[in-house]
């Protein structure tokens, strides 16, 4: 079912979960990541595991040409960056670029540089993670919330623009309970800025979401179940928003 499924972010904890289940389903994976995430969580044996920094033109070009396939049946995007919680009216311009650049530069520099590879194999399936910031506001999250909405619309952009070689869809997880939460995966510790117990209090299915409920999703939209999906949003979020 599975073939070759090219993983941008697959060290975090997503990601992991997300590599671990296609390798389950006999799927050959390639994982691209931040230098310091690779060396922290090693990929397992026999997945390839190659260094970038998704926001750098030069650098995923160089990462695309390390893999070294000419085909590919999908591509997971998991990159994330998250600056620390601010109100807009006190922002920087480069705080705002910052985080921009992490979350929508670089997934649509990932997107173009998978695009050949999922076109070659006539049944390319692309999935962007995006957030549930899209949806509903929050105060503090400014720049994330508007990247991760740029994320939405860059993949409807392109599930019209290169239907019926390649799909796109996308998943937009509220809170998940991983390293994201305290800086992310390979970068430096903060503390946690989510009230746990508040939160939970707010979500119908009464818990915050591991890693493999957002696996499961991704899988079944780089999978012949979704053949008939393209341009849209799963929002996974235990009910907390039902749009």
């Amino acid at each position: 079912m599975y073939k070759r499924i090219v993983v941008a972010g697959g060290c975090g904890g997503i990601g992991r979960a997300v590599v671990e289940a296609l390798r389950a389903a006999g799927a050959e994976v390639a994982v691209l990541d931040l230098a310091a995430s690779i060396e922290r969580f090693p990929v397992p044996q026999g997945v390839k595991a190659i260094a970038l920094d998704a926001s750098r033109e030069d650098a995923v070009t160089e990462a695309f040409k390390s893999l070294s396939w000419k085909e590919a049946q999908g591509f997971v995007n998991l990159v994330g960056f998250m600056a620390p919680l601010q109100p807009l009216a006190s922002m920087t311009a480069q705080t705002w670029d910052t985080t921009v650049a992490g979350n929508l530069r670089a997934a649509f520099l990932l997107a173009k540089a998978a695009l050949p590879l999922l076109k070659a194999s006539g049944e390319g399936a692309l999935v962007n993670v995006s957030s549930g910031l899209a949806m509903r506001a929050a105060t503090g999250y400014g720049p994330y919330a508007a990247s991760k909405a740029g994320v939405i619309s860059l993949t409807k952009t392109i599930a019209v623009e290169h239907a019926p070689q390649v799909r796109a869809n996308a998943v937009a997880p509220a809170v998940v309970d991983t390293e994201f939460l305290r800086g992310g995966t390979g970068r430096e510790k903060r503390g946690n800025h989510i009230d746990f117990e508040a939160y939970v209090k707010m979500i119908p299915l009464g818990r915050i979401a591991m890693p493999e409920d957002v696996a499961g999703p991704i899988l079944f939209l780089l999978g012949p179940g979704s053949a008939y999906m393209t341009g849209q949003v799963l929002y996974i979020n235990g009910g907390m928003i039902t749009p």
